[in-house]
């Protein structure tokens, strides 16, 4: 009778498993349903004297929760403020994109180090990264931008230290970074660290078919000195050998630029927005043939201080761009860098907002100060609609006014 009763007792155990599924142990992350127009995790780096990266899980509501710390093994370092020659913070390493991502990898820069580090992205809880392979040389001095092909396996590195210039590696998911192939030389005449943020190289990313290297490089409006935008064509990859970048350049001094900072591709086509803090924004278009960039339109913003950082929205099919001056993001038309609106962010005054990217309805901007956070935005309403919705602390994350970097994994 009692075995009677225990079998009845198991296979109605057995039947609720089957029925409505096992209860997920709480240290086991479920896979989440990211149907929804939001991103997985966000990223970016402490720049600490022990760098690391910061992974920051996102929710079906757009909004942010307690991340994880992973170091890379590197070094982090700061830039020399030209107006108060001390460590500059926010915005320590003067550029745009120094951490990216490619299918399910992610790459940091180490400007301390001079190296790169490459990490694999846990599938099921984007916020475990693990290191995969030994982090490299990366040929330059102060590494401060990264930019990945998946397609061509291929990582070039922007440096912007008395050594300056772009090298690059290929990659793969099993030995991770090969050794750099050597140093594309801007002839910057800069230190290490750098002083700035006139006169540095600012961020380097390819074109979205992966066929050109773009790289943005400030000039210095007091020392008469233009900046200019580099283009590198890629050498794709085949069954015998694998991809590489050209060492032949073209570069292109924009009229109407001058202090080329973050862009970002729009997509579809040729063009890039790119942030300039001598006036604003503007659009520039890349001749794929001659290699070459003009201006196709720009815009002044009004009592702007520095305009450095630009993402792209596919959501409202318009550019944010932030200045870490004032604590605001301007809204811009990808059709004539137009201005459609403005948000107000209440950080505290100092902190600045620097480093930004768009995922699906919201965008995510880091404030990097004395008090730490991330802002996002909700634009779910389309152009003109931002709004503030969360400010996230970082101070229990060990993150300061050194940091730097936004990556979104989709």
């Amino acid at each position: 009778m009692k075995a009677i009763l225990l079998k009845a007792i198991l296979s109605t155990a057995l039947w609720s498993l089957l029925t409505q599924g096992a209860p997920f142990p709480a240290n086991v992350c479920p896979r989440l349903d990211h149907t929804a127009p939001v991103g997985k995790a966000i990223y970016f780096l402490t720049n600490e004297a022990e760098n690391a990266i910061v992974a920051v899980p996102i929710g079906l509501d757009g909004k942010l929760s307690h991340g994880t710390v992973t170091f890379t093994g590197g070094a982090g370092s700061s830039s020399i403020s030209a107006s108060t020659m001390m460590p500059a913070g926010p915005d320590a390493l003067i550029s745009q994109s120094s951490v990216t991502i490619a299918g399910k990898y992610l790459f940091a820069v180490n400007a301390g180090s001079n190296t790169l580090t490459m990490m694999a992205i846990c599938e099921s809880d984007p916020t475990v990264l693990t290191p995969v392979g030994k982090s490299v040389p990366v040929l330059g001095e102060f590494p401060n931008t990264v930019a990945a092909a998946m397609k061509n396996k291929l990582v070039c590195v922007g440096s912007t230290g008395a050594k300056a210039g772009i090298s690059c590696a290929t990659f793969s998911e099993v030995d991770g970074l090969s050794e750099m192939d050597f140093l594309r030389p801007f002839d910057l005449n800069q230190t290490t660290p750098p002083v700035g943020p006139f006169n540095t190289v600012s961020q380097t990313f390819f074109s979205e078919d992966e066929s050109f290297l773009f790289t943005t490089v400030k000039g210095d409006p007091s020392a008469n000195k233009t900046g200019f935008f580099s283009v590198f064509p890629t050498n794709p990859r085949c069954e015998c050998t694998p991809s590489s970048l050209s060492g032949k350049e073209v570069r292109s001094s924009p009229e109407g630029t001058a202090v080329l900072f973050g862009s970002e591709l729009i997509p579809g086509g040729s063009s890039v927005f790119v942030a300039d803090p001598s006036f604003g924004a503007a659009i520039l278009s890349v001749d794929k043939k001659t290699e070459r960039v003009s201006l196709v339109s720009k815009q002044a913003i009004a009592n702007q201080k520095a305009t450095c950082w630009v993402t792209v929205s596919t959501a409202t099919k318009s550019a944010f761009v932030t200045d870490p001056g004032l604590n605001r993001v301007v809204e811009m038309s990808l059709r004539d860098a137009s201005i459609i609106s403005t948000v107000n962010a209440t950080v505290p005054v100092g902190d600045g907002l620097i480093d930004l990217k768009a995922a699906g309805n919201f965008i995510y901007v880091l404030s990097a100060g004395e008090k730490a956070q991330i802002v996002v935005l909700d634009i779910s309403g389309g152009q003109g609609s931002a709004k503030m919705i969360q400010n996230l602390a970082l101070d229990a994350l060990g993150v300061g006014k050194s940091a730097q970097g936004m990556e979104v994994l989709m």
